[in-house]
């Protein structure tokens, strides 16, 4: 649903008169209900009702049919789903928490969790977190990175922590968000921001509702002094998302429903902020 469609929806219901008829409406979904009933299990005017119904239909939540010469007036279950789509998905971005299957647990499946990082650039903290999940996560996942303006190139102070490190930087590159926005892009089953930019960016809903998590670090690309001050930066931020990585590959996945995952991930980052910060 569009933003102005749900801006719509949204203000016809927020009227007492309105959400009474619509809530009425969705008792009986998906057969309709004549006005003349409606009116008397309401207790509304005539006049006043048509005036609710009228409105209603002009939104698009409620559709009009005739039968014979009498009119029917219902939920039109489409339009209602995608304004819930809309308030738990693009705003709620799908939360379990938010969801009414949020007891439910992750599927578990022989292949492994897919799992995307976004920050602004896609030269430092996304593309570590790519290689340590990579790596650390020891063929239980498919680590994803990409940014929302990318450089051109990976940064070289990056490249070195991960050198320096054990990793293998050889097929890495810089990659847009587009990349995983396409129809034959896999599934994601996690999103995590490393940067507050990607957080507060406007994004599209993800396909398969993917449990979805904050970790924001600072930009080491911003540093500035010596070359030695700028990689002492870069080093610890590859150490604060480590930290971040290493707990959330130990989590307990097959035993928890969504709502515990989610309450973990929210976790981690705020442990891992405390402990970054006392440093």
């Amino acid at each position: 649903m569009e933003q102005f469609d749900a801006i719509r929806a949204f203000a016809t219901l927020g009227q007492t008169g309105r959400l009474s008829v619509f809530r009425l409406l969705m008792r009986f979904a998906p057969q309709g209900v004549r006005p003349t009933e409606i009116a008397q299990a309401l207790a509304l005017k005539p006049n006043t009702l048509s005036h609710y119904l009228s409105d209603l239909t002009a939104c698009g939540l409620v559709s009009q049919t005739r039968e014979g010469r009498s009119l029917y007036y219902a939920v039109d279950i489409t339009r209602a789903r995608q304004l819930i789509d809309y308030l738990t998905l693009d705003l709620g971005r799908a939360r379990p928490d938010l969801l009414p299957d949020h007891k439910a647990s992750l599927p578990m499946t022989d292949t492994p969790f897919h799992v995307l990082f976004i920050c602004s650039g896609n030269s430092a903290r996304s593309i570590f977190a790519e290689a340590l999940l990579r790596d650390l996560g020891q063929g239980r996942f498919i680590a994803h990175s990409a940014g929302l303006h990318p450089n051109s190139r990976l940064n070289p102070f990056a490249l070195d922590v991960l050198a320096r490190n054990g990793h293998a930087t050889d097929r890495m590159r810089s990659k847009h968000i587009s990349e995983f926005q396409t129809p034959d892009a896999p599934v994601m089953d996690f999103v995590f921001t490393v940067c507050d930019t990607s957080a507060a960016e406007e994004c599209p809903p993800w396909p398969g509702q993917p449990l979805t998590g904050h970790w924001g670090l600072p930009d080491p690309v911003k540093a500035t002094g010596t070359d030695a001050e700028k990689a002492l930066v870069f080093a610890r931020t590859y150490g604060a998302l480590r930290r971040r990585i290493a707990a959330f590959v130990e989590l307990p996945f097959a035993s928890l429903s969504r709502l515990s995952l989610q309450t973990r991930l929210d976790q981690i980052g705020q442990t891992a902020d405390q402990k970054d910060q006392a440093q």
